[in-house]
């Protein structure tokens, strides 16, 4: 395997360049661009416009950027503590209707939260930055870390962002994995006037 990527069908370059290395610099960055990013992600496609993603982030640098890498589980720490940020990523479980009346499930919480995140990681490799999003997080430490309502809130994933460094400065179990991962052909995913499960 190889670290290029060639797609089938014509795309803007971005979409298949966009990588999730582990390998970073432990470079700091300006928040103005983290907020680029979060604001790409404002504009995410949202069911009936409930926009139901949250963010809480830290910089490199800042007082608790060690308490957000501790969110992580210890594979993930052992790479991710070399980011310029680490961005917890959440969901809205409920509307919050103004009205008054009961407040429903958003049933599309976690659809919308990816497609926001979709939005920052697209933002973060225009930029220049490696965005990488993580399942393998501390949810419970997180709530209690941020005083996250597990009614209230799911906690999604985490990403951790930052510049990108030669694979052999990462730990040396992670180094053959440290490459662009090929993608299921689209003959596999979408099915013209049918489904093949």
């Amino acid at each position: 395997m190889t670290d290029e990527r060639k797609p089938d069908h014509p795309i803007d370059p971005i979409f298949a360049e966009r990588w999730s290395a582990r390998s970073l610099t432990g470079e700091t960055m300006p928040e103005s661009d983290i907020l680029s990013m979060f604001e790409a992600a404002r504009w995410a496609h949202s069911a009936a416009n409930r926009q139901p993603w949250r963010f809480s982030y830290a910089l490199r640098g800042d007082a608790g950027f060690e308490r957000y890498v501790d969110f992580l589980d210890d594979g993930n720490r052992e790479w991710a503590h070399k980011a310029a940020a680490v961005v917890i990523v959440m969901a809205r479980r409920q509307t919050r209707p103004a009205d008054g009346t009961a407040p429903r499930p958003i049933g599309t919480r976690a659809f919308d939260a990816g497609c926001a995140v979709q939005s920052f990681t697209l933002q973060a490799a225009m930029l220049g930055y490696i965005a990488h999003p993580m399942a393998g997080i501390l949810p419970d430490r997180i709530r209690a870390g941020l005083g996250v309502a597990e009614e209230d809130y799911d906690i999604e994933a985490a990403i951790a962002v930052g510049r990108l460094a030669p694979r052999d400065e990462l730990p040396e179990r992670f180094r053959e994995r440290e490459k662009k991962s090929p993608r299921l052909p689209i003959s596999e995913t979408a099915f013209r006037g049918g489904f093949k499960g």
